[in-house]
C-alpha cells in the first residue's frame, strides 16, 4: 500500500521503530549543525535520512538557518484585551460551539488538546485536557503564542500553514527538542470566498494524536467549517449584517485590490460584490495608497505616479474621477484629503504575497503571485512596490523554498531565463534525480544565448 506523507505513522508500521528512525535523524541534524555542514535535502548520503518524511525535511531545512533547536523561543503574547479582541475579530470565533461539538468535547475525553490559530500561527484558543494544557504552558503552547514555523520551527500548526495541507508531526520530528514529548496533528481552514488560508484547527498529545484516523477527523472537521463559512459568505449577498456570524465575514473578505498578473486592476468590495475592473491609472492610486496607509502629500503621490512632483493638477483631476467611482461602489472606501489616504484599511494580492513569504508560505505565495505587479505600469511608486514583491519571491524561493516550489518557481515567467535559479535547482536535486539532465540542459540554453 502506498504511504501517506502526511501522516507520521502509516497503518502498520512500527510506531517505535518510526521514533527511533526520527531521533536518530535529529541527532544528525544536531550534530550536523553544531559543525555547520547541515545537509537536509539528502544530496551527499541520502541513507543517512532512510525513513525520514521529505516534508520534515524540508521543514527542517527551513528552520535550520534562524532557529535554535535548543532553546524555546521567546514568545511575544499580546494582553488579555487584545487577545480577546483578536478573538472576536476572527472568523472562526462564531463556529466555536460548532468545534467544540465536533472536537473539543471529545478531545478532553481522550486527553488531548485541541488548538484554534489564526492565519499567522497565532494561537488564540487552547482547550482540552486541563492537567496537558498545564504541561503545554511549559513549552509556550498557550493562547496568545504565535507557533508558526517562522517562530517555533517544525509543528503541526506552523508547517500545516506552511504547506497549505493538513500533516502530522510526531515526537522528534519537531524542529525544536523541548517540544518531542509531544505529537501534533493539524490542518488549515480557508476563507471559502479567497481560498487564502485564514486558521488553523490543531489536536495536540502524545502519541494518540498522531493515529492515522486524527488527520481524517481534524480534516472532516475543517470541511464542516469551510462549508459553514461558505453558508455565511451565501447568506451575506442577501442578509444585512445583522449578527457577529456576518460581519466576521464581510471583514475579512473586503475590500481587496488585484495587482498581480492578469488579475490587475481589479477591486472586490466584500463578499457579496464582484470585482470591479478599475483603470490602470486608479489601480495606481489605490494601491500606492493602500501601501501608505498614514498618506502621501498631493506633491508626493504625484512624484509616485508621474515622475514629477509638478503634476498636481493633473492628480487631482484624477483623484475626482476615482472619489466618483468609488462612491458608487460598495468598499466601505472614501478617499481623504490632506494628507491623501483611504478612510479604511485596502489589501492587495501583492501584500498578502510578502505576508505569505515573511512566515514561510512559498507554495502559496508563488501559488498568488501571477505576474508582476501592475505590469502596465511605468510609475516610479509602482516600480518600487514590483521590484520588491519580485525581489523578496527571488530571495525566498533562493534561501529556503523546498525543491518541488524551487522547480515550479524557475519553470514560471518569474525565472525562466534565471540563470542563478537554476543552479539552485540544481543543487537541490538529489543526485539520482531523472530531472537534472532537463536542469543542465536549460542551463546551456541559458548559457548559449548569453
Amino acid at each position: 500500500m502506498r504511504e501517506n506523507p502526511w501522516v507520521a505513522v502509516n497503518r502498520g508500521a512500527s510506531v517505535q521503530e518510526r521514533k527511533r528512525t526520527v531521533a536518530l535523524a535529529h541527532e544528525l541534524l544536531l550534530a550536523e549543525r553544531s559543525s555547520g555542514t547541515v545537509a537536509l535535502t539528502g544530496v551527499e548520503d541520502p541513507s543517512r535520512r532512510a525513513g525520514m518524511r521529505r516534508i520534515v525535511l524540508d521543514s527542517w531545512a527551513r528552520s535550520a538557518p534562524r532557529l535554535d533547536p535548543d532553546r524555546l523561543p521567546d514568545q511575544d503574547i499580546p494582553a488579555e484585551a487584545e487577545l480577546r479582541a483578536r478573538r472576536s475579530a476572527h472568523p472562526l470565533h462564531p463556529l466555536l460551539p460548532v468545534l467544540r461539538r465536533l472536537l473539543i468535547a471529545e478531545a478532553e475525553d481522550a486527553g488531548l488538546l485541541v488548538a484554534v490559530g489564526d492565519a499567522s500561527g497565532r494561537l488564540l484558543w487552547v482547550e482540552g485536557d486541563h492537567r496537558l494544557r498545564a504541561e503545554a504552558e511549559a513549552m509556550g503552547f498557550v493562547a496568545g503564542a504565535e507557533w508558526s514555523e517562522r517562530v517555533v520551527g517544525t509543528s503541526a500548526p506552523g508547517t500545516a500553514i506552511a504547506l497549505d495541507h493538513g500533516v502530522q508531526v510526531m515526537g522528534a520530528e519537531h524542529f525544536n527538542r523541548h517540544v518531542h514529548r509531544w505529537s501534533c496533528t493539524a490542518a488549515p481552514v480557508h476563507d471559502p470566498v479567497t481560498g487564502s488560508v485564514l486558521g488553523v484547527i490543531d489536536i495536540t498529545g502524545g502519541d494518540e494524536a498522531v493515529e492515522p484516523q486524527t488527520l481524517t477527523l481534524i480534516e472532516a472537521a475543517v470541511a464542516v467549517l469551510e462549508t459553514e463559512l461558505r453558508l455565511t459568505a451565501l447568506r451575506a449577498m442577501v442578509e444585512p449584517a445583522t449578527n457577529p456570524t456576518l460581519t466576521a465575514a464581510r471583514r475579512r473578505t473586503s475590500p481587496e485590490l488585484s495587482v498581480l498578473g492578469a488579475a490587475a486592476h481589479r477591486l472586490r468590495a466584500d463578499a457579496s460584490a464582484r470585482e470591479t475592473r478599475l483603470s490602470l491609472r486608479h489601480a495606481e492610486i489605490l494601491l500606492l495608497l493602500a501601501w501608505h496607509p498614514d498618506g502621501l502629500s498631493s506633491r508626493r503621490l504625484a512624484e509616485l505616479i508621474y515622475g514629477s512632483p509638478d503634476s498636481e493638477g493633473t492628480l487631482r483631476a484624477e483623484l475626482v474621477r476615482l472619489r466618483q467611482q468609488l462612491s458608487g461602489l460598495r468598499t466601505g472606501l472614501e478617499l481623504l484629503p490632506k494628507p491623501y489616504r483611504l478612510s479604511a484599511p485596502l489589501g492587495s494580492d501583492a501584500a498578502r504575497v510578502l505576508r505569505l513569504l515573511h512566515r514561510g508560505s512559498h507554495r502559496q505565495a508563488l501559488g498568488l503571485a501571477a505576474g508582476p505587479v501592475l505590469p502596465d505600469s511605468n510609475s516610479p511608486g509602482v516600480l518600487e512596490i514590483r521590484d520588491r514583491v519580485a525581489g523578496s519571491l527571488r530571495e525566498a524561493m533562493l534561501a529556503d523554498a523546498a525543491v518541488d516550489v524551487l522547480e515550479a518557481y524557475a519553470r514560471s515567467d518569474h525565472a525562466v531565463d534565471d540563470p542563478e535559479i537554476w543552479w539552485a535547482l540544481l543543487r537541490r536535486l538529489p543526485a539520482r534525480s531523472p530531472k537534472r539532465a532537463q536542469v543542465v540542459a536549460h542551463l546551456e540554453h541559458l548559457a548559449g544565448s548569453d
